[in-house]
């Protein structure tokens, strides 16, 4: 197994790979993933707060899949997610300076237009000077066995990156956790509760728990 870099947290799925795919793996794999690489944020002109996609498993900053992804039977990449995050009591506050402002100078208050779009400048001022936050997210996957690990403790980050690997190399996943494995074998819940020698309490006591 690789040396892995990040959160020793993972998730595990069973990946079926076509065999229609393409004999040149590495190929297969430098189109998929640049189908998902990451875009970053567009400070100046967009809108966005949040951007995410596939990079390089040694350098952040790169979306070439051309090279570095196979080592040995395993692919490694990663998923890279940006935020920008504006702090809403710093928005707040020089809103709330504006207005009392604009009611000293022009005697009224500002109509409910006038708060929206000074709202939308200063928000604006502040994306300019935000820095976006950056985490990465190791993906590995084993080709041989289909065995697809996802370094990432978010469940709803975890479901994010696992739908952008089978939309980008066409693979279908299956998750290989104890809960998963047991609903596919249809093993029932109680055959998975701990035991009474596991929790330390007698086969009466737990008779009478479960009544």
């Amino acid at each position: 197994m690789p040396i892995r870099r990040g959160s020793v947290t993972f998730a595990r799925f069973r990946a079926e790979i076509p065999a229609k795919r393409s004999s040149d793996t590495r190929r297969w794999l430098a189109r998929g993933l640049a189908k998902g690489a990451f875009e970053p944020l567009d400070i100046e002109r967009g809108e966005d707060d949040r951007a995410a996609g596939f990079v390089s498993a040694e350098d952040p900053g790169v979306t070439d899949f051309t090279s570095g992804v196979l080592e040995g039977e395993w692919a490694l990449f990663a998923f890279r997610v940006d935020t920008l995050r504006i702090p809403s009591s710093a928005v707040r506050a020089e809103l709330d300076r504006w207005i009392a402002a604009h009611e000293k100078e022009r005697g009224r208050p500002p109509t409910k237009g006038e708060k929206a779009t000074q709202k939308d400048l200063i928000r604006h001022a502040h994306r300019q000077r935000a820095v976006p936050s950056s985490k990465v997210h190791d993906v590995s996957l084993h080709l041989a066995s289909g065995e697809l690990l996802v370094w990432a403790a978010s469940r709803k980050l975890v479901d994010e990156i696992a739908a952008g690997v089978e939309g980008a190399l066409e693979i279908k996943l299956t998750p290989s956790s104890v809960s998963a494995l047991a609903v596919r074998s249809e093993i029932s819940d109680a055959a998975l509760a701990p035991t009474a020698a596991l929790t330390g309490i007698s086969g009466k006591e737990a008779l009478h728990v479960e009544a």
